[in-house]
């Protein structure tokens, strides 16, 4: 049986210039897979409707993974033989799917002044209608079989099976030319995604997050040990969600001033039987964190010494 949920916060910089949280996020568990998103809209004026191209993506991946396990039986008997290019096909119906609710808000909802006044004439003629809306997305879906996903943009993914260790199965590599960003609004972007494919592993709990969450962070193991230590209090979720929202608030407030989304889905029985386990490996983590202070202080001890010699 799976479990999740998800929080978006509007970053710092924003709340001072009372500008809305351009994330999204969103889970859902079914009987056959849980499902976790993010969405993270561009901050660049030209992307002034990204606020809600974020929604629109995540609602996309939610509407179309569904739309693929409509046969579960036939789906899960497919996928592990044809999982690259059914994986290419979901990126592919995301993608359509954004852009047709893109278009139908466009005709609902036309350009207003106020949201034009921000350019001359030749700028804003000069932008693609899609890019109003321009935002990234991060998708991980778990089954009783197995773990994917798909991403598009930057931002994170963060599994953790059985072993109890937090990954990124997903290489962030934005697949974009120079000075471009990898985008749902870019007529490229189906080429744009990264996706990964975990057979036959027990899942605990898999986070997807903006990247607003990863920079508040000094490092990228600080930022894994974050998953692992949140993971351990899954077990009571209903005091862990307050928990974990402050934190991101204050993350927000105190760091990277950005919004900051998360969402997360879990096997609810794993995540009692790895307490143990995943409260092991804090601890040993905990450890490893002040050896590799030490050993930062003694180096920069080092440079101090050579420096003034």
């Amino acid at each position: 049986m799976f479990g999740g949920f998800s929080n978006s916060v509007r970053g710092a910089s924003h709340e001072a210039n009372g500008l809305v949280c351009q994330d999204h996020s969103a889970y859902e568990v079914h009987e056959h897979y849980a499902i976790a998103v993010i969405a993270d809209g561009h901050g660049s004026k030209k992307y002034f409707r990204s606020h809600l191209g974020s929604e629109f993506a995540a609602k996309a991946a939610l509407e179309t993974v569904q739309r693929f396990y409509a046969d579960p039986e036939k789906f899960e008997a497919n996928f592990p033989e044809h999982h690259k290019l059914i994986l290419k096909n979901i990126e592919k119906q995301i993608i359509v799917n954004w852009n047709a609710r893109v278009k139908q808000h466009l005709e609902s909802n036309p350009v207003r002044p106020d949201e034009m006044k921000k350019f001359t004439t030749e700028e804003f003629k000069s932008i693609q209608p899609e890019s109003y809306y321009g935002t990234t997305l991060v998708v991980a879906v778990a089954t009783k079989k197995c773990t994917f996903g798909v991403q598009i943009g930057d931002g994170s993914l963060v599994a953790i099976f059985d072993d109890g260790t937090p990954v990124m199965p997903m290489n962030y590599d934005e697949s974009a030319p120079a000075n471009m960003t990898a985008s749902m609004c870019n007529s490229n972007a189906v080429s744009m995604f990264n996706s990964f494919y975990v057979p036959d592993r027990k899942l605990i709990a898999v986070y997807t997050s903006s990247d607003g969450l990863f920079t508040s962070f000094s490092n990228e193991d600080d930022f894994l040990e974050y998953h692992q230590i949140i993971t351990s209090q899954l077990v009571n979720i209903e005091s862990f969600e307050n928990a974990v929202r402050k934190n991101m608030e204050k993350r927000s407030h105190f760091g990277t001033e950005d919004d900051i989304s998360l969402a997360c889905i879990y096997d609810t029985d794993l995540i009692r039987e790895s307490s143990d386990l995943l409260k092991k490996k804090i601890a040993e983590n905990k450890a490893m964190a002040a050896q590799r202070k030490k050993e930062r202080l003694a180096a920069l001890k080092n440079d101090f010494s050579d420096a003034t010699e």
